[in-house]
């Protein structure tokens, strides 16, 4: 049996639940003092339960943001996105120290907060009330209503910050002082181990994300159907692999930029591009069936773009009709910005290859934490130099004097040459290759930077500037020459 991943302990945790469209989301935002769940008007936006740590007030404690409960008791319901979210809620309240249920105050007690409470009571959570939207004292004085739910009542404003003292008082005293050591506890041993490795799964809608993040923690934490953009918000979820911890994300998949049509979608777009943007590694899930498209090269772009370690995993693999190696040929060809990666076949649905995924994932991100000897590299570098013809512009060679690593995930090597302005790309791509190559980095993102050795006179004066060093540099040096130029062309001769 294949070994599998276990997520790590955690910190107690304080759940929010609700009827829609109360405001979850926004207190949500609130406490953690950061725009992580997406707030929109419309009900129903917010799906899989959304969690972070949070870190206030000299506490630390797991907050989870969860969907509108729209049945509870099993009452079925009609569409299985619904049926999910209320899954979601429940799985939430069953692993919460304390419960918050978010009513509306403006609306006042609706039927569905009074079969909520009934939740609450029978899960035997320690529960409190937040009456939201209390954004003036007229409101606040409605929130009194809500005491025949039988648990403490808050007037709060996520929009405005108003009550969240008190509120947030209470919720310590339902976590207890025992959950505040355990938390400083482990806050002192998180600080002391490094950092987890968070890697996030990235591609088209429906191909496969939600599924394959399920397989891999081994529980339905993401909710998954048949209807495209089922995922919404970046949902980020810990485990661990044979003692390795990571963090993995699971990504809202996007339709291209130009057929983006609702608000939701366009904040789903930008949640996703802060998702890889943080991501210490990227996974891109490809449907075997349908191939690479548009939206998957636009990914490979991207991750090379940001100098993103990268795995792709070929899901839906049992219903590939080509052979394994015809597929990797084609796949090298349509994204040719990931020809280093290596790519597996999985199946999200049977669990094929989700093992050799993770030992994939584990191994690419334990190279892209590297340290590579000065002495070696400068040896393959010049080596690769010598035995290479170094590129010569205006009959001056391109000369490598020295090169030092100072940054891994993504590696990031100094070169420091004659003349930068002297390196086409395609050497550049050659000396990113021979690195690849002699220092086992396939897959992970190595990014050169190229700088001018500084020249200097008897008198240790600086002999000239140092060359711009990057392309973007080069190209603002240029435009900048052509607005002089243009500049004294337009002045009037006199």
């Amino acid at each position: 049996m294949d070994e599998t991943p276990l997520n790590r302990a955690e910190v107690r945790s304080i759940a929010l639940v609700g009827r829609p469209n109360v405001g979850k989301s926004a207190l949500f935002n609130r406490i953690a003092r950061e725009r992580v769940a997406i707030v929109f008007h419309e009900a129903g936006v917010t799906r899989d339960r959304l969690e972070r740590t949070v870190e206030r007030d000299g506490r630390r404690f797991r907050l989870v943001d969860t969907g509108g409960i729209l049945a509870v008791d099993g009452e079925r319901l009609a569409a299985g996105i619904d049926d999910g979210v209320r899954n979601q809620a429940l799985a939430a309240l069953k692993s919460a120290a304390v419960a918050v249920l978010v009513v509306d105050v403006q609306e006042g007690l609706c039927p569905l907060d009074l079969e909520v409470a009934r939740l609450l009571r029978k899960s035997g959570v320690a529960a409190i009330i937040a009456a939201n939207k209390s954004d003036n004292e007229d409101f606040a004085a409605h929130s009194a209503d809500f005491e025949r739910l039988g648990f403490p009542v808050f007037p709060v404003s996520a929009l405005h910050g108003r009550g969240m003292g008190d509120f947030l008082a209470a919720c310590y005293e339902k976590l207890g002082s025992e959950a505040v050591a355990d938390g400083a506890a482990e806050s002192a041993a998180a600080d002391s181990a490094a950092a987890p490795a968070t890697i996030a799964l990235v591609g088209r809608p429906n191909g496969g994300k939600s599924s394959l993040a399920n397989r891999i923690l081994r529980s339905d934490r993401m909710i998954v159907s048949a209807v495209p953009g089922t995922t919404r918000d970046s949902i980020d979820a810990p485990f661990e692999w044979k003692g390795s911890a990571f963090t993995l994300v699971d990504t809202a998949g996007v339709r291209r930029e130009a057929r983006v049509d609702t608000a939701v979608e366009r904040y789903s777009r930008y949640r996703m591009q802060d998702a890889v943007e943080r991501a210490d590694m990227l996974v891109l899930v490809i449907d075997a069936e349908r191939g690479v498209g548009l939206l998957d090269r636009q990914f490979a772009g991207l991750a090379a773009k940001l100098g993103k370690s990268c795995v792709i995993a070929v899901n839906k693999c049992d219903l590939l009709k080509t052979p394994e190696r015809e597929f990797i040929g084609r796949l090298a060809a349509d994204l040719p910005f990931m020809a280093h990666c290596p790519a597996v076949f999985v199946s999200a649905k049977t669990g094929f290859g989700v093992s050799r995924l993770l030992s994939m994932i584990a191994h690419v991100a334990t190279c892209a934490r590297r340290t590579i000897g000065t002495g070696a590299l400068n040896r393959v570098l010049q080596n690769a130099c010598a035995t290479n013809a170094a590129p010569s512009r205006g009959g001056k060679p391109f000369k490598l004097h020295y090169a030092t690593q100072t940054g891994v995930n993504p590696v990031r090597i100094r070169l420091f040459v004659n003349d930068p302005r002297r390196m086409p790309a395609s050497f550049e791509q050659f000396l990113v290759n021979v690195l690849r190559r002699e220092f086992d980095l396939a897959g992970v993102g190595v990014m050169l930077q190229f700088r001018a050795r500084e020249r200097r006179n008897p008198d240790g004066s600086p002999k000239a500037a140092p060359a711009p060093a990057s392309v973007k540099e080069r190209r603002a040096a240029k435009m900048s020459a052509g607005e002089a130029r243009r500049r004294r062309r337009a002045m009037p001769r006199g």
